[in-house]
């Protein structure tokens, strides 16, 4: 392992708190002493997301302790996805059956070890454990934590003040992952800030059970490509981990400037001294970001999919975009002699709707073979002819 103070750089960028900074050196000369490795643990809800970057920021962080040697323990919750994070919701969570929860802890695993080292992964299900609690260990777990104490916690305090209702029930899920701390024996949490209460817990109940408390490390809300929003799948501003080279590429290009260097912290794995370079080179004069922001496409495309295709990818962006070129690779779509063209757009999915694809005509957002539509009248349509809408959306028709 590399020295401690090299680890502790490195773990703690693009992190927004550790708590705390001692303990976590104190737990990193106590490893080097016994010559084993930090556990390190992320708790997974059971459902089965389609992962962008915005939701691999904590898999970054836990792949790059990792790299230090460590070992990290992947929790699915099956047993706590019964109860659901009490966030507020007005409607409780649906009830996965098993044979979900094994499909959706399949589809974890295909996404996740793109990011994490499987060799230093472990996966675990909390109804390992849970399952085996009789009444008297809940109740002794429920007396180490008050409802005072409980009420702290943001949502179930509002909810409390505006005299609605909260579930017993609800008040055992952050108890519950917080018990998964103890049955692993966690030196480490890693969460996003909105986990703060949950994985805070988890170290007041390692006390409690006479266990060394779990460092907390919070990470940062990414924003998306909007520079405003967090990343969402529904807000369309996100990056798709399993998005082919080129559409990443293309969309990490739409990063905003102020942007690019929270994206180098929270996006790639790169060290902190590395980071420092590109933030003095951003602010050197004349220097323009838009060559900053296609170091970071090609560094965020080759972490998923390698050098080649990073390469390749930015190779189509610089023609397509940059020399106003139709890639190589376009959509092929199939249609009707006088096919319209709105319909077209439709169909090919350039477009939600008929309405779309008229604005978008107007304000001079369509090509075809690199003409712009000016009006839309029925165009006449060839065989090979390429339709372009926006800067990066392509068909072409036969």
């Amino acid at each position: 392992m590399m020295n401690i103070d090299e680890q502790i750089k490195i773990i703690r960028k693009g992190v927004d708190e550790i708590i705390n900074i001692d303990e976590l050196r104190d737990k990193l000369e106590k490893c080097e002493k016994e010559n084993r490795p930090l556990v390190v643990k992320l708790g997974l809800d059971p459902s089965a997301p389609d992962i962008h970057i915005g939701h691999a920021v904590v898999l970054r962080k836990i792949k790059q302790i990792q790299d230090l040697g460590h070992k990290a323990v992947i929790i699915i919750g099956d047993f706590t996805g019964m109860i659901g994070d009490p966030t507020g919701k007005s409607k409780a969570r649906k009830q996965l059956t098993k044979e979900q929860v094994i499909g959706n802890a399949k589809t974890y695993e295909k996404q996740i070890f793109k990011i994490l080292d499987k060799d230093k992964t472990e996966l675990r299900f909390n109804s390992e454990w849970l399952e085996k609690l009789n009444f008297k260990d809940v109740i002794e777990l429920a007396a180490k934590y008050t409802v005072a104490r409980m009420l702290e916690r943001e949502d179930f305090k509002n909810r409390f003040n505006n005299q609605m209702s909260i579930g017993i029930h609800e008040f055992f899920y952050p108890l519950m992952q917080a018990y998964d701390s103890v049955e692993i024996k966690a030196d480490i949490e890693l969460g996003g800030t909105d986990q703060r209460f949950n994985i805070l817990m988890g170290r007041t109940l390692q006390k409690e059970y006479k266990q060394d408390s779990q460092v907390a490390i919070f990470m940062p809300i990414l924003e998306g490509l909007d520079g405003v929003e967090k990343m969402s799948k529904s807000l369309g501003n996100y990056v798709g981990i399993n998005e082919d080279a080129n559409t990443m590429y293309s969309k990490v290009m739409q990063v905003p400037d102020q942007l690019i260097i929270k994206y180098f912290e929270l996006a790639t794995d790169l060290h902190p001294d590395t980071i420092d370079d590109i933030k003095e080179e951003l602010h050197q004069d004349g220097v323009n970001p838009r060559d900053i922001k296609m170091k970071l496409a090609k560094e965020i495309t080759n972490l998923y999919h390698g050098e080649e295709e990073a390469a390749k990818a930015e190779e189509n962006f610089k023609s397509v975009f940059q020399k106003d070129q139709v890639p190589k690779d376009i959509p092929v779509i199939e249609i009707q002699p006088g096919f319209g063209l709105i319909d077209i757009m439709v169909k090919g999915n350039l477009v939600p709707s008929k309405n779309e694809a008229r604005r978008l005509i107007l304000q001079g957002g369509v090509k075809i073979n690199g003409e712009m539509v000016k009006e839309f009248k029925e165009v006449q349509l060839n065989s090979g002819d390429v339709i372009k809408v926006g800067k990066r959306k392509f068909i072409k028709v036969m």
